[in-house]
């Protein structure tokens, strides 16, 4: 056995592990996933432009959609992450990595909506222009 061989690469990789080609992706998936970024990126602009929904809560809402779907795209085809890739390790950091955004932001719009809705009655900005006026 020669000093090259001693990782026992068999020439499957770089670091001995093996790699299947579909981890890296192809032409095809790379043009389906960026055909599909393209759709939901113009898909939202052509809404917010034409103005097709009143409510503004309701577009934000379709907005939400639209951006969550699109990082969804960009995870399965760009980044190529499932279930199987790095033995799930990969997934598990997602989860884990959203389930820490989701309570952080969720704590922070509860701290704040607290924070207004129990503000002293003479720090309110309407009580405070009538106390400075003599």
């Amino acid at each position: 056995m020669s000093g090259h061989d001693t990782h026992n690469d068999h020439g499957h990789g770089h670091d001995g592990h093996y790699h299947d080609a579909a981890d890296h992706g192809s032409l095809k998936s790379y043009a389906i996933g960026f055909i599909l970024s393209v759709i939901l990126t113009a898909i939202p602009f052509w809404l917010v432009m034409n103005k097709t929904i009143t409510d503004t809560g309701t577009m934000g809402l379709v907005l939400l959609g639209f951006a969550a779907v699109q990082v969804v795209v960009h995870m399965v085809y760009f980044l190529h992450m499932n279930s199987k890739s790095e033995g799930g390790w990969n997934m598990m950091a997602m989860i884990f990595t959203i389930m820490i955004v989701v309570i952080a932001m969720a704590g922070s719009l509860w701290v704040m909506y607290h924070m207004n809705h129990n503000m002293m009655p003479s720090m309110m900005p309407e009580t405070m222009h009538s106390q400075s006026v003599p």
